[in-house]
Parts: C-alpha cells; sequence; structure tokens
C-alpha cells in the first residue's frame, strides 16, 4: 500500500477507477479522455495514486492553473479505508507547497463526497454548475487543519 505520483502510464487505471465509481458519476465516460488526463498531469497539475499490490484503487489530481481539485477518487470496493483522506492531504499539501491561492472543487449535493469535504474542513461558498456544490480551502485553514505554521 502507498501513495506515488500518478505518471502517464497509470491514465488507464485511472480511468477504470473513475467510471467505477458509485457517486459524482460522469453521464458519458467519453467526456474525461486520456489526454485530458495527461495534460492534468503533465501540464496542468500533479496527481496522486493509491495502490495495493500493483492496482491502483484511487487517485487525486490538482489543477495548479485553475486552482482546483480536478478529481478525487477511490475504487468502490476500496471505500472507507482512509485512501481519500491520505490522497487528500497529499495533494493539499503539494499544492500550498507551490501557492497560497484558496483551491476550490465542485461535487454533487447529498453525497458521501459532500460530507468528506465538510469534515477536511472546506468551506462551501456556493453552487457550482447545475447540482454541484463549491467548496474552497484557504492556504491559512489548511495550515491550520493540518497543524503546521503558517507562514506570514
Amino acid at each position: 500500500m502507498s501513495i506515488r505520483e500518478a505518471t502517464t502510464t497509470d491514465i488507464a487505471q485511472i480511468q477504470l477507477v473513475r467510471n467505477l465509481v458509485k457517486e459524482n458519476t460522469l453521464s458519458n465516460p467519453n467526456l474525461v479522455t486520456n489526454e485530458d488526463c495527461k495534460l492534468f498531469l503533465t501540464e496542468r497539475g500533479k496527481g496522486w495514486v493509491y495502490e495495493i499490490e500493483n492496482k491502483i484503487v484511487g487517485f487525486a489530481i490538482a489543477d495548479l492553473m485553475a486552482q482546483n481539485v480536478w478529481a478525487l477518487f477511490v475504487h468502490p470496493d476500496f471505500d472507507g479505508r482512509g485512501i481519500g483522506r491520505k490522497l487528500h492531504d497529499t495533494m493539499l499539501d503539494w499544492y500550498f507547497g507551490k501557492t497560497k491561492k484558496t483551491i476550490w472543487l465542485g461535487t454533487a449535493v447529498k453525497t458521501r463526497a459532500e460530507t468528506f469535504y465538510r469534515v477536511a474542513g472546506w468551506k462551501e461558498t456556493g453552487m457550482h454548475s447545475k447540482n454541484e456544490i463549491k467548496f474552497e480551502m484557504t492556504y491559512t485553514q489548511w495550515m491550520f487543519r493540518s497543524n503546521k505554521k503558517a507562514e506570514q
């Protein structure tokens, strides 16, 4: 069991996990292409995967250019094991190591993801798109939540 930086060779397994989730599903799996994944992993931001026995069971991708969480998903067979939280924390540590700009994300209402982000300290700031809640996390909030000393 380990977290490591995602590479373009992981895209097939990342796509598999993304398309197996039960919440925040894509209406059309072709909406997120392999080229999209490559762009976010190599140019727009960075990603991480969580592996168990050389199989990717979760992943997270931060978009530094748009200051948002592009993706954070865990294979349904591995829900509730803390994998999402470990990926989340790794991603935010990296993000706030690069910038102090507020990061945001959107997630569907009345989902486990909504609860996850609230518990993780994200603040609701309104709606994003038709049926998604917009959450934000500031640098100071993250430093406080992760018990790190915020730089003044």
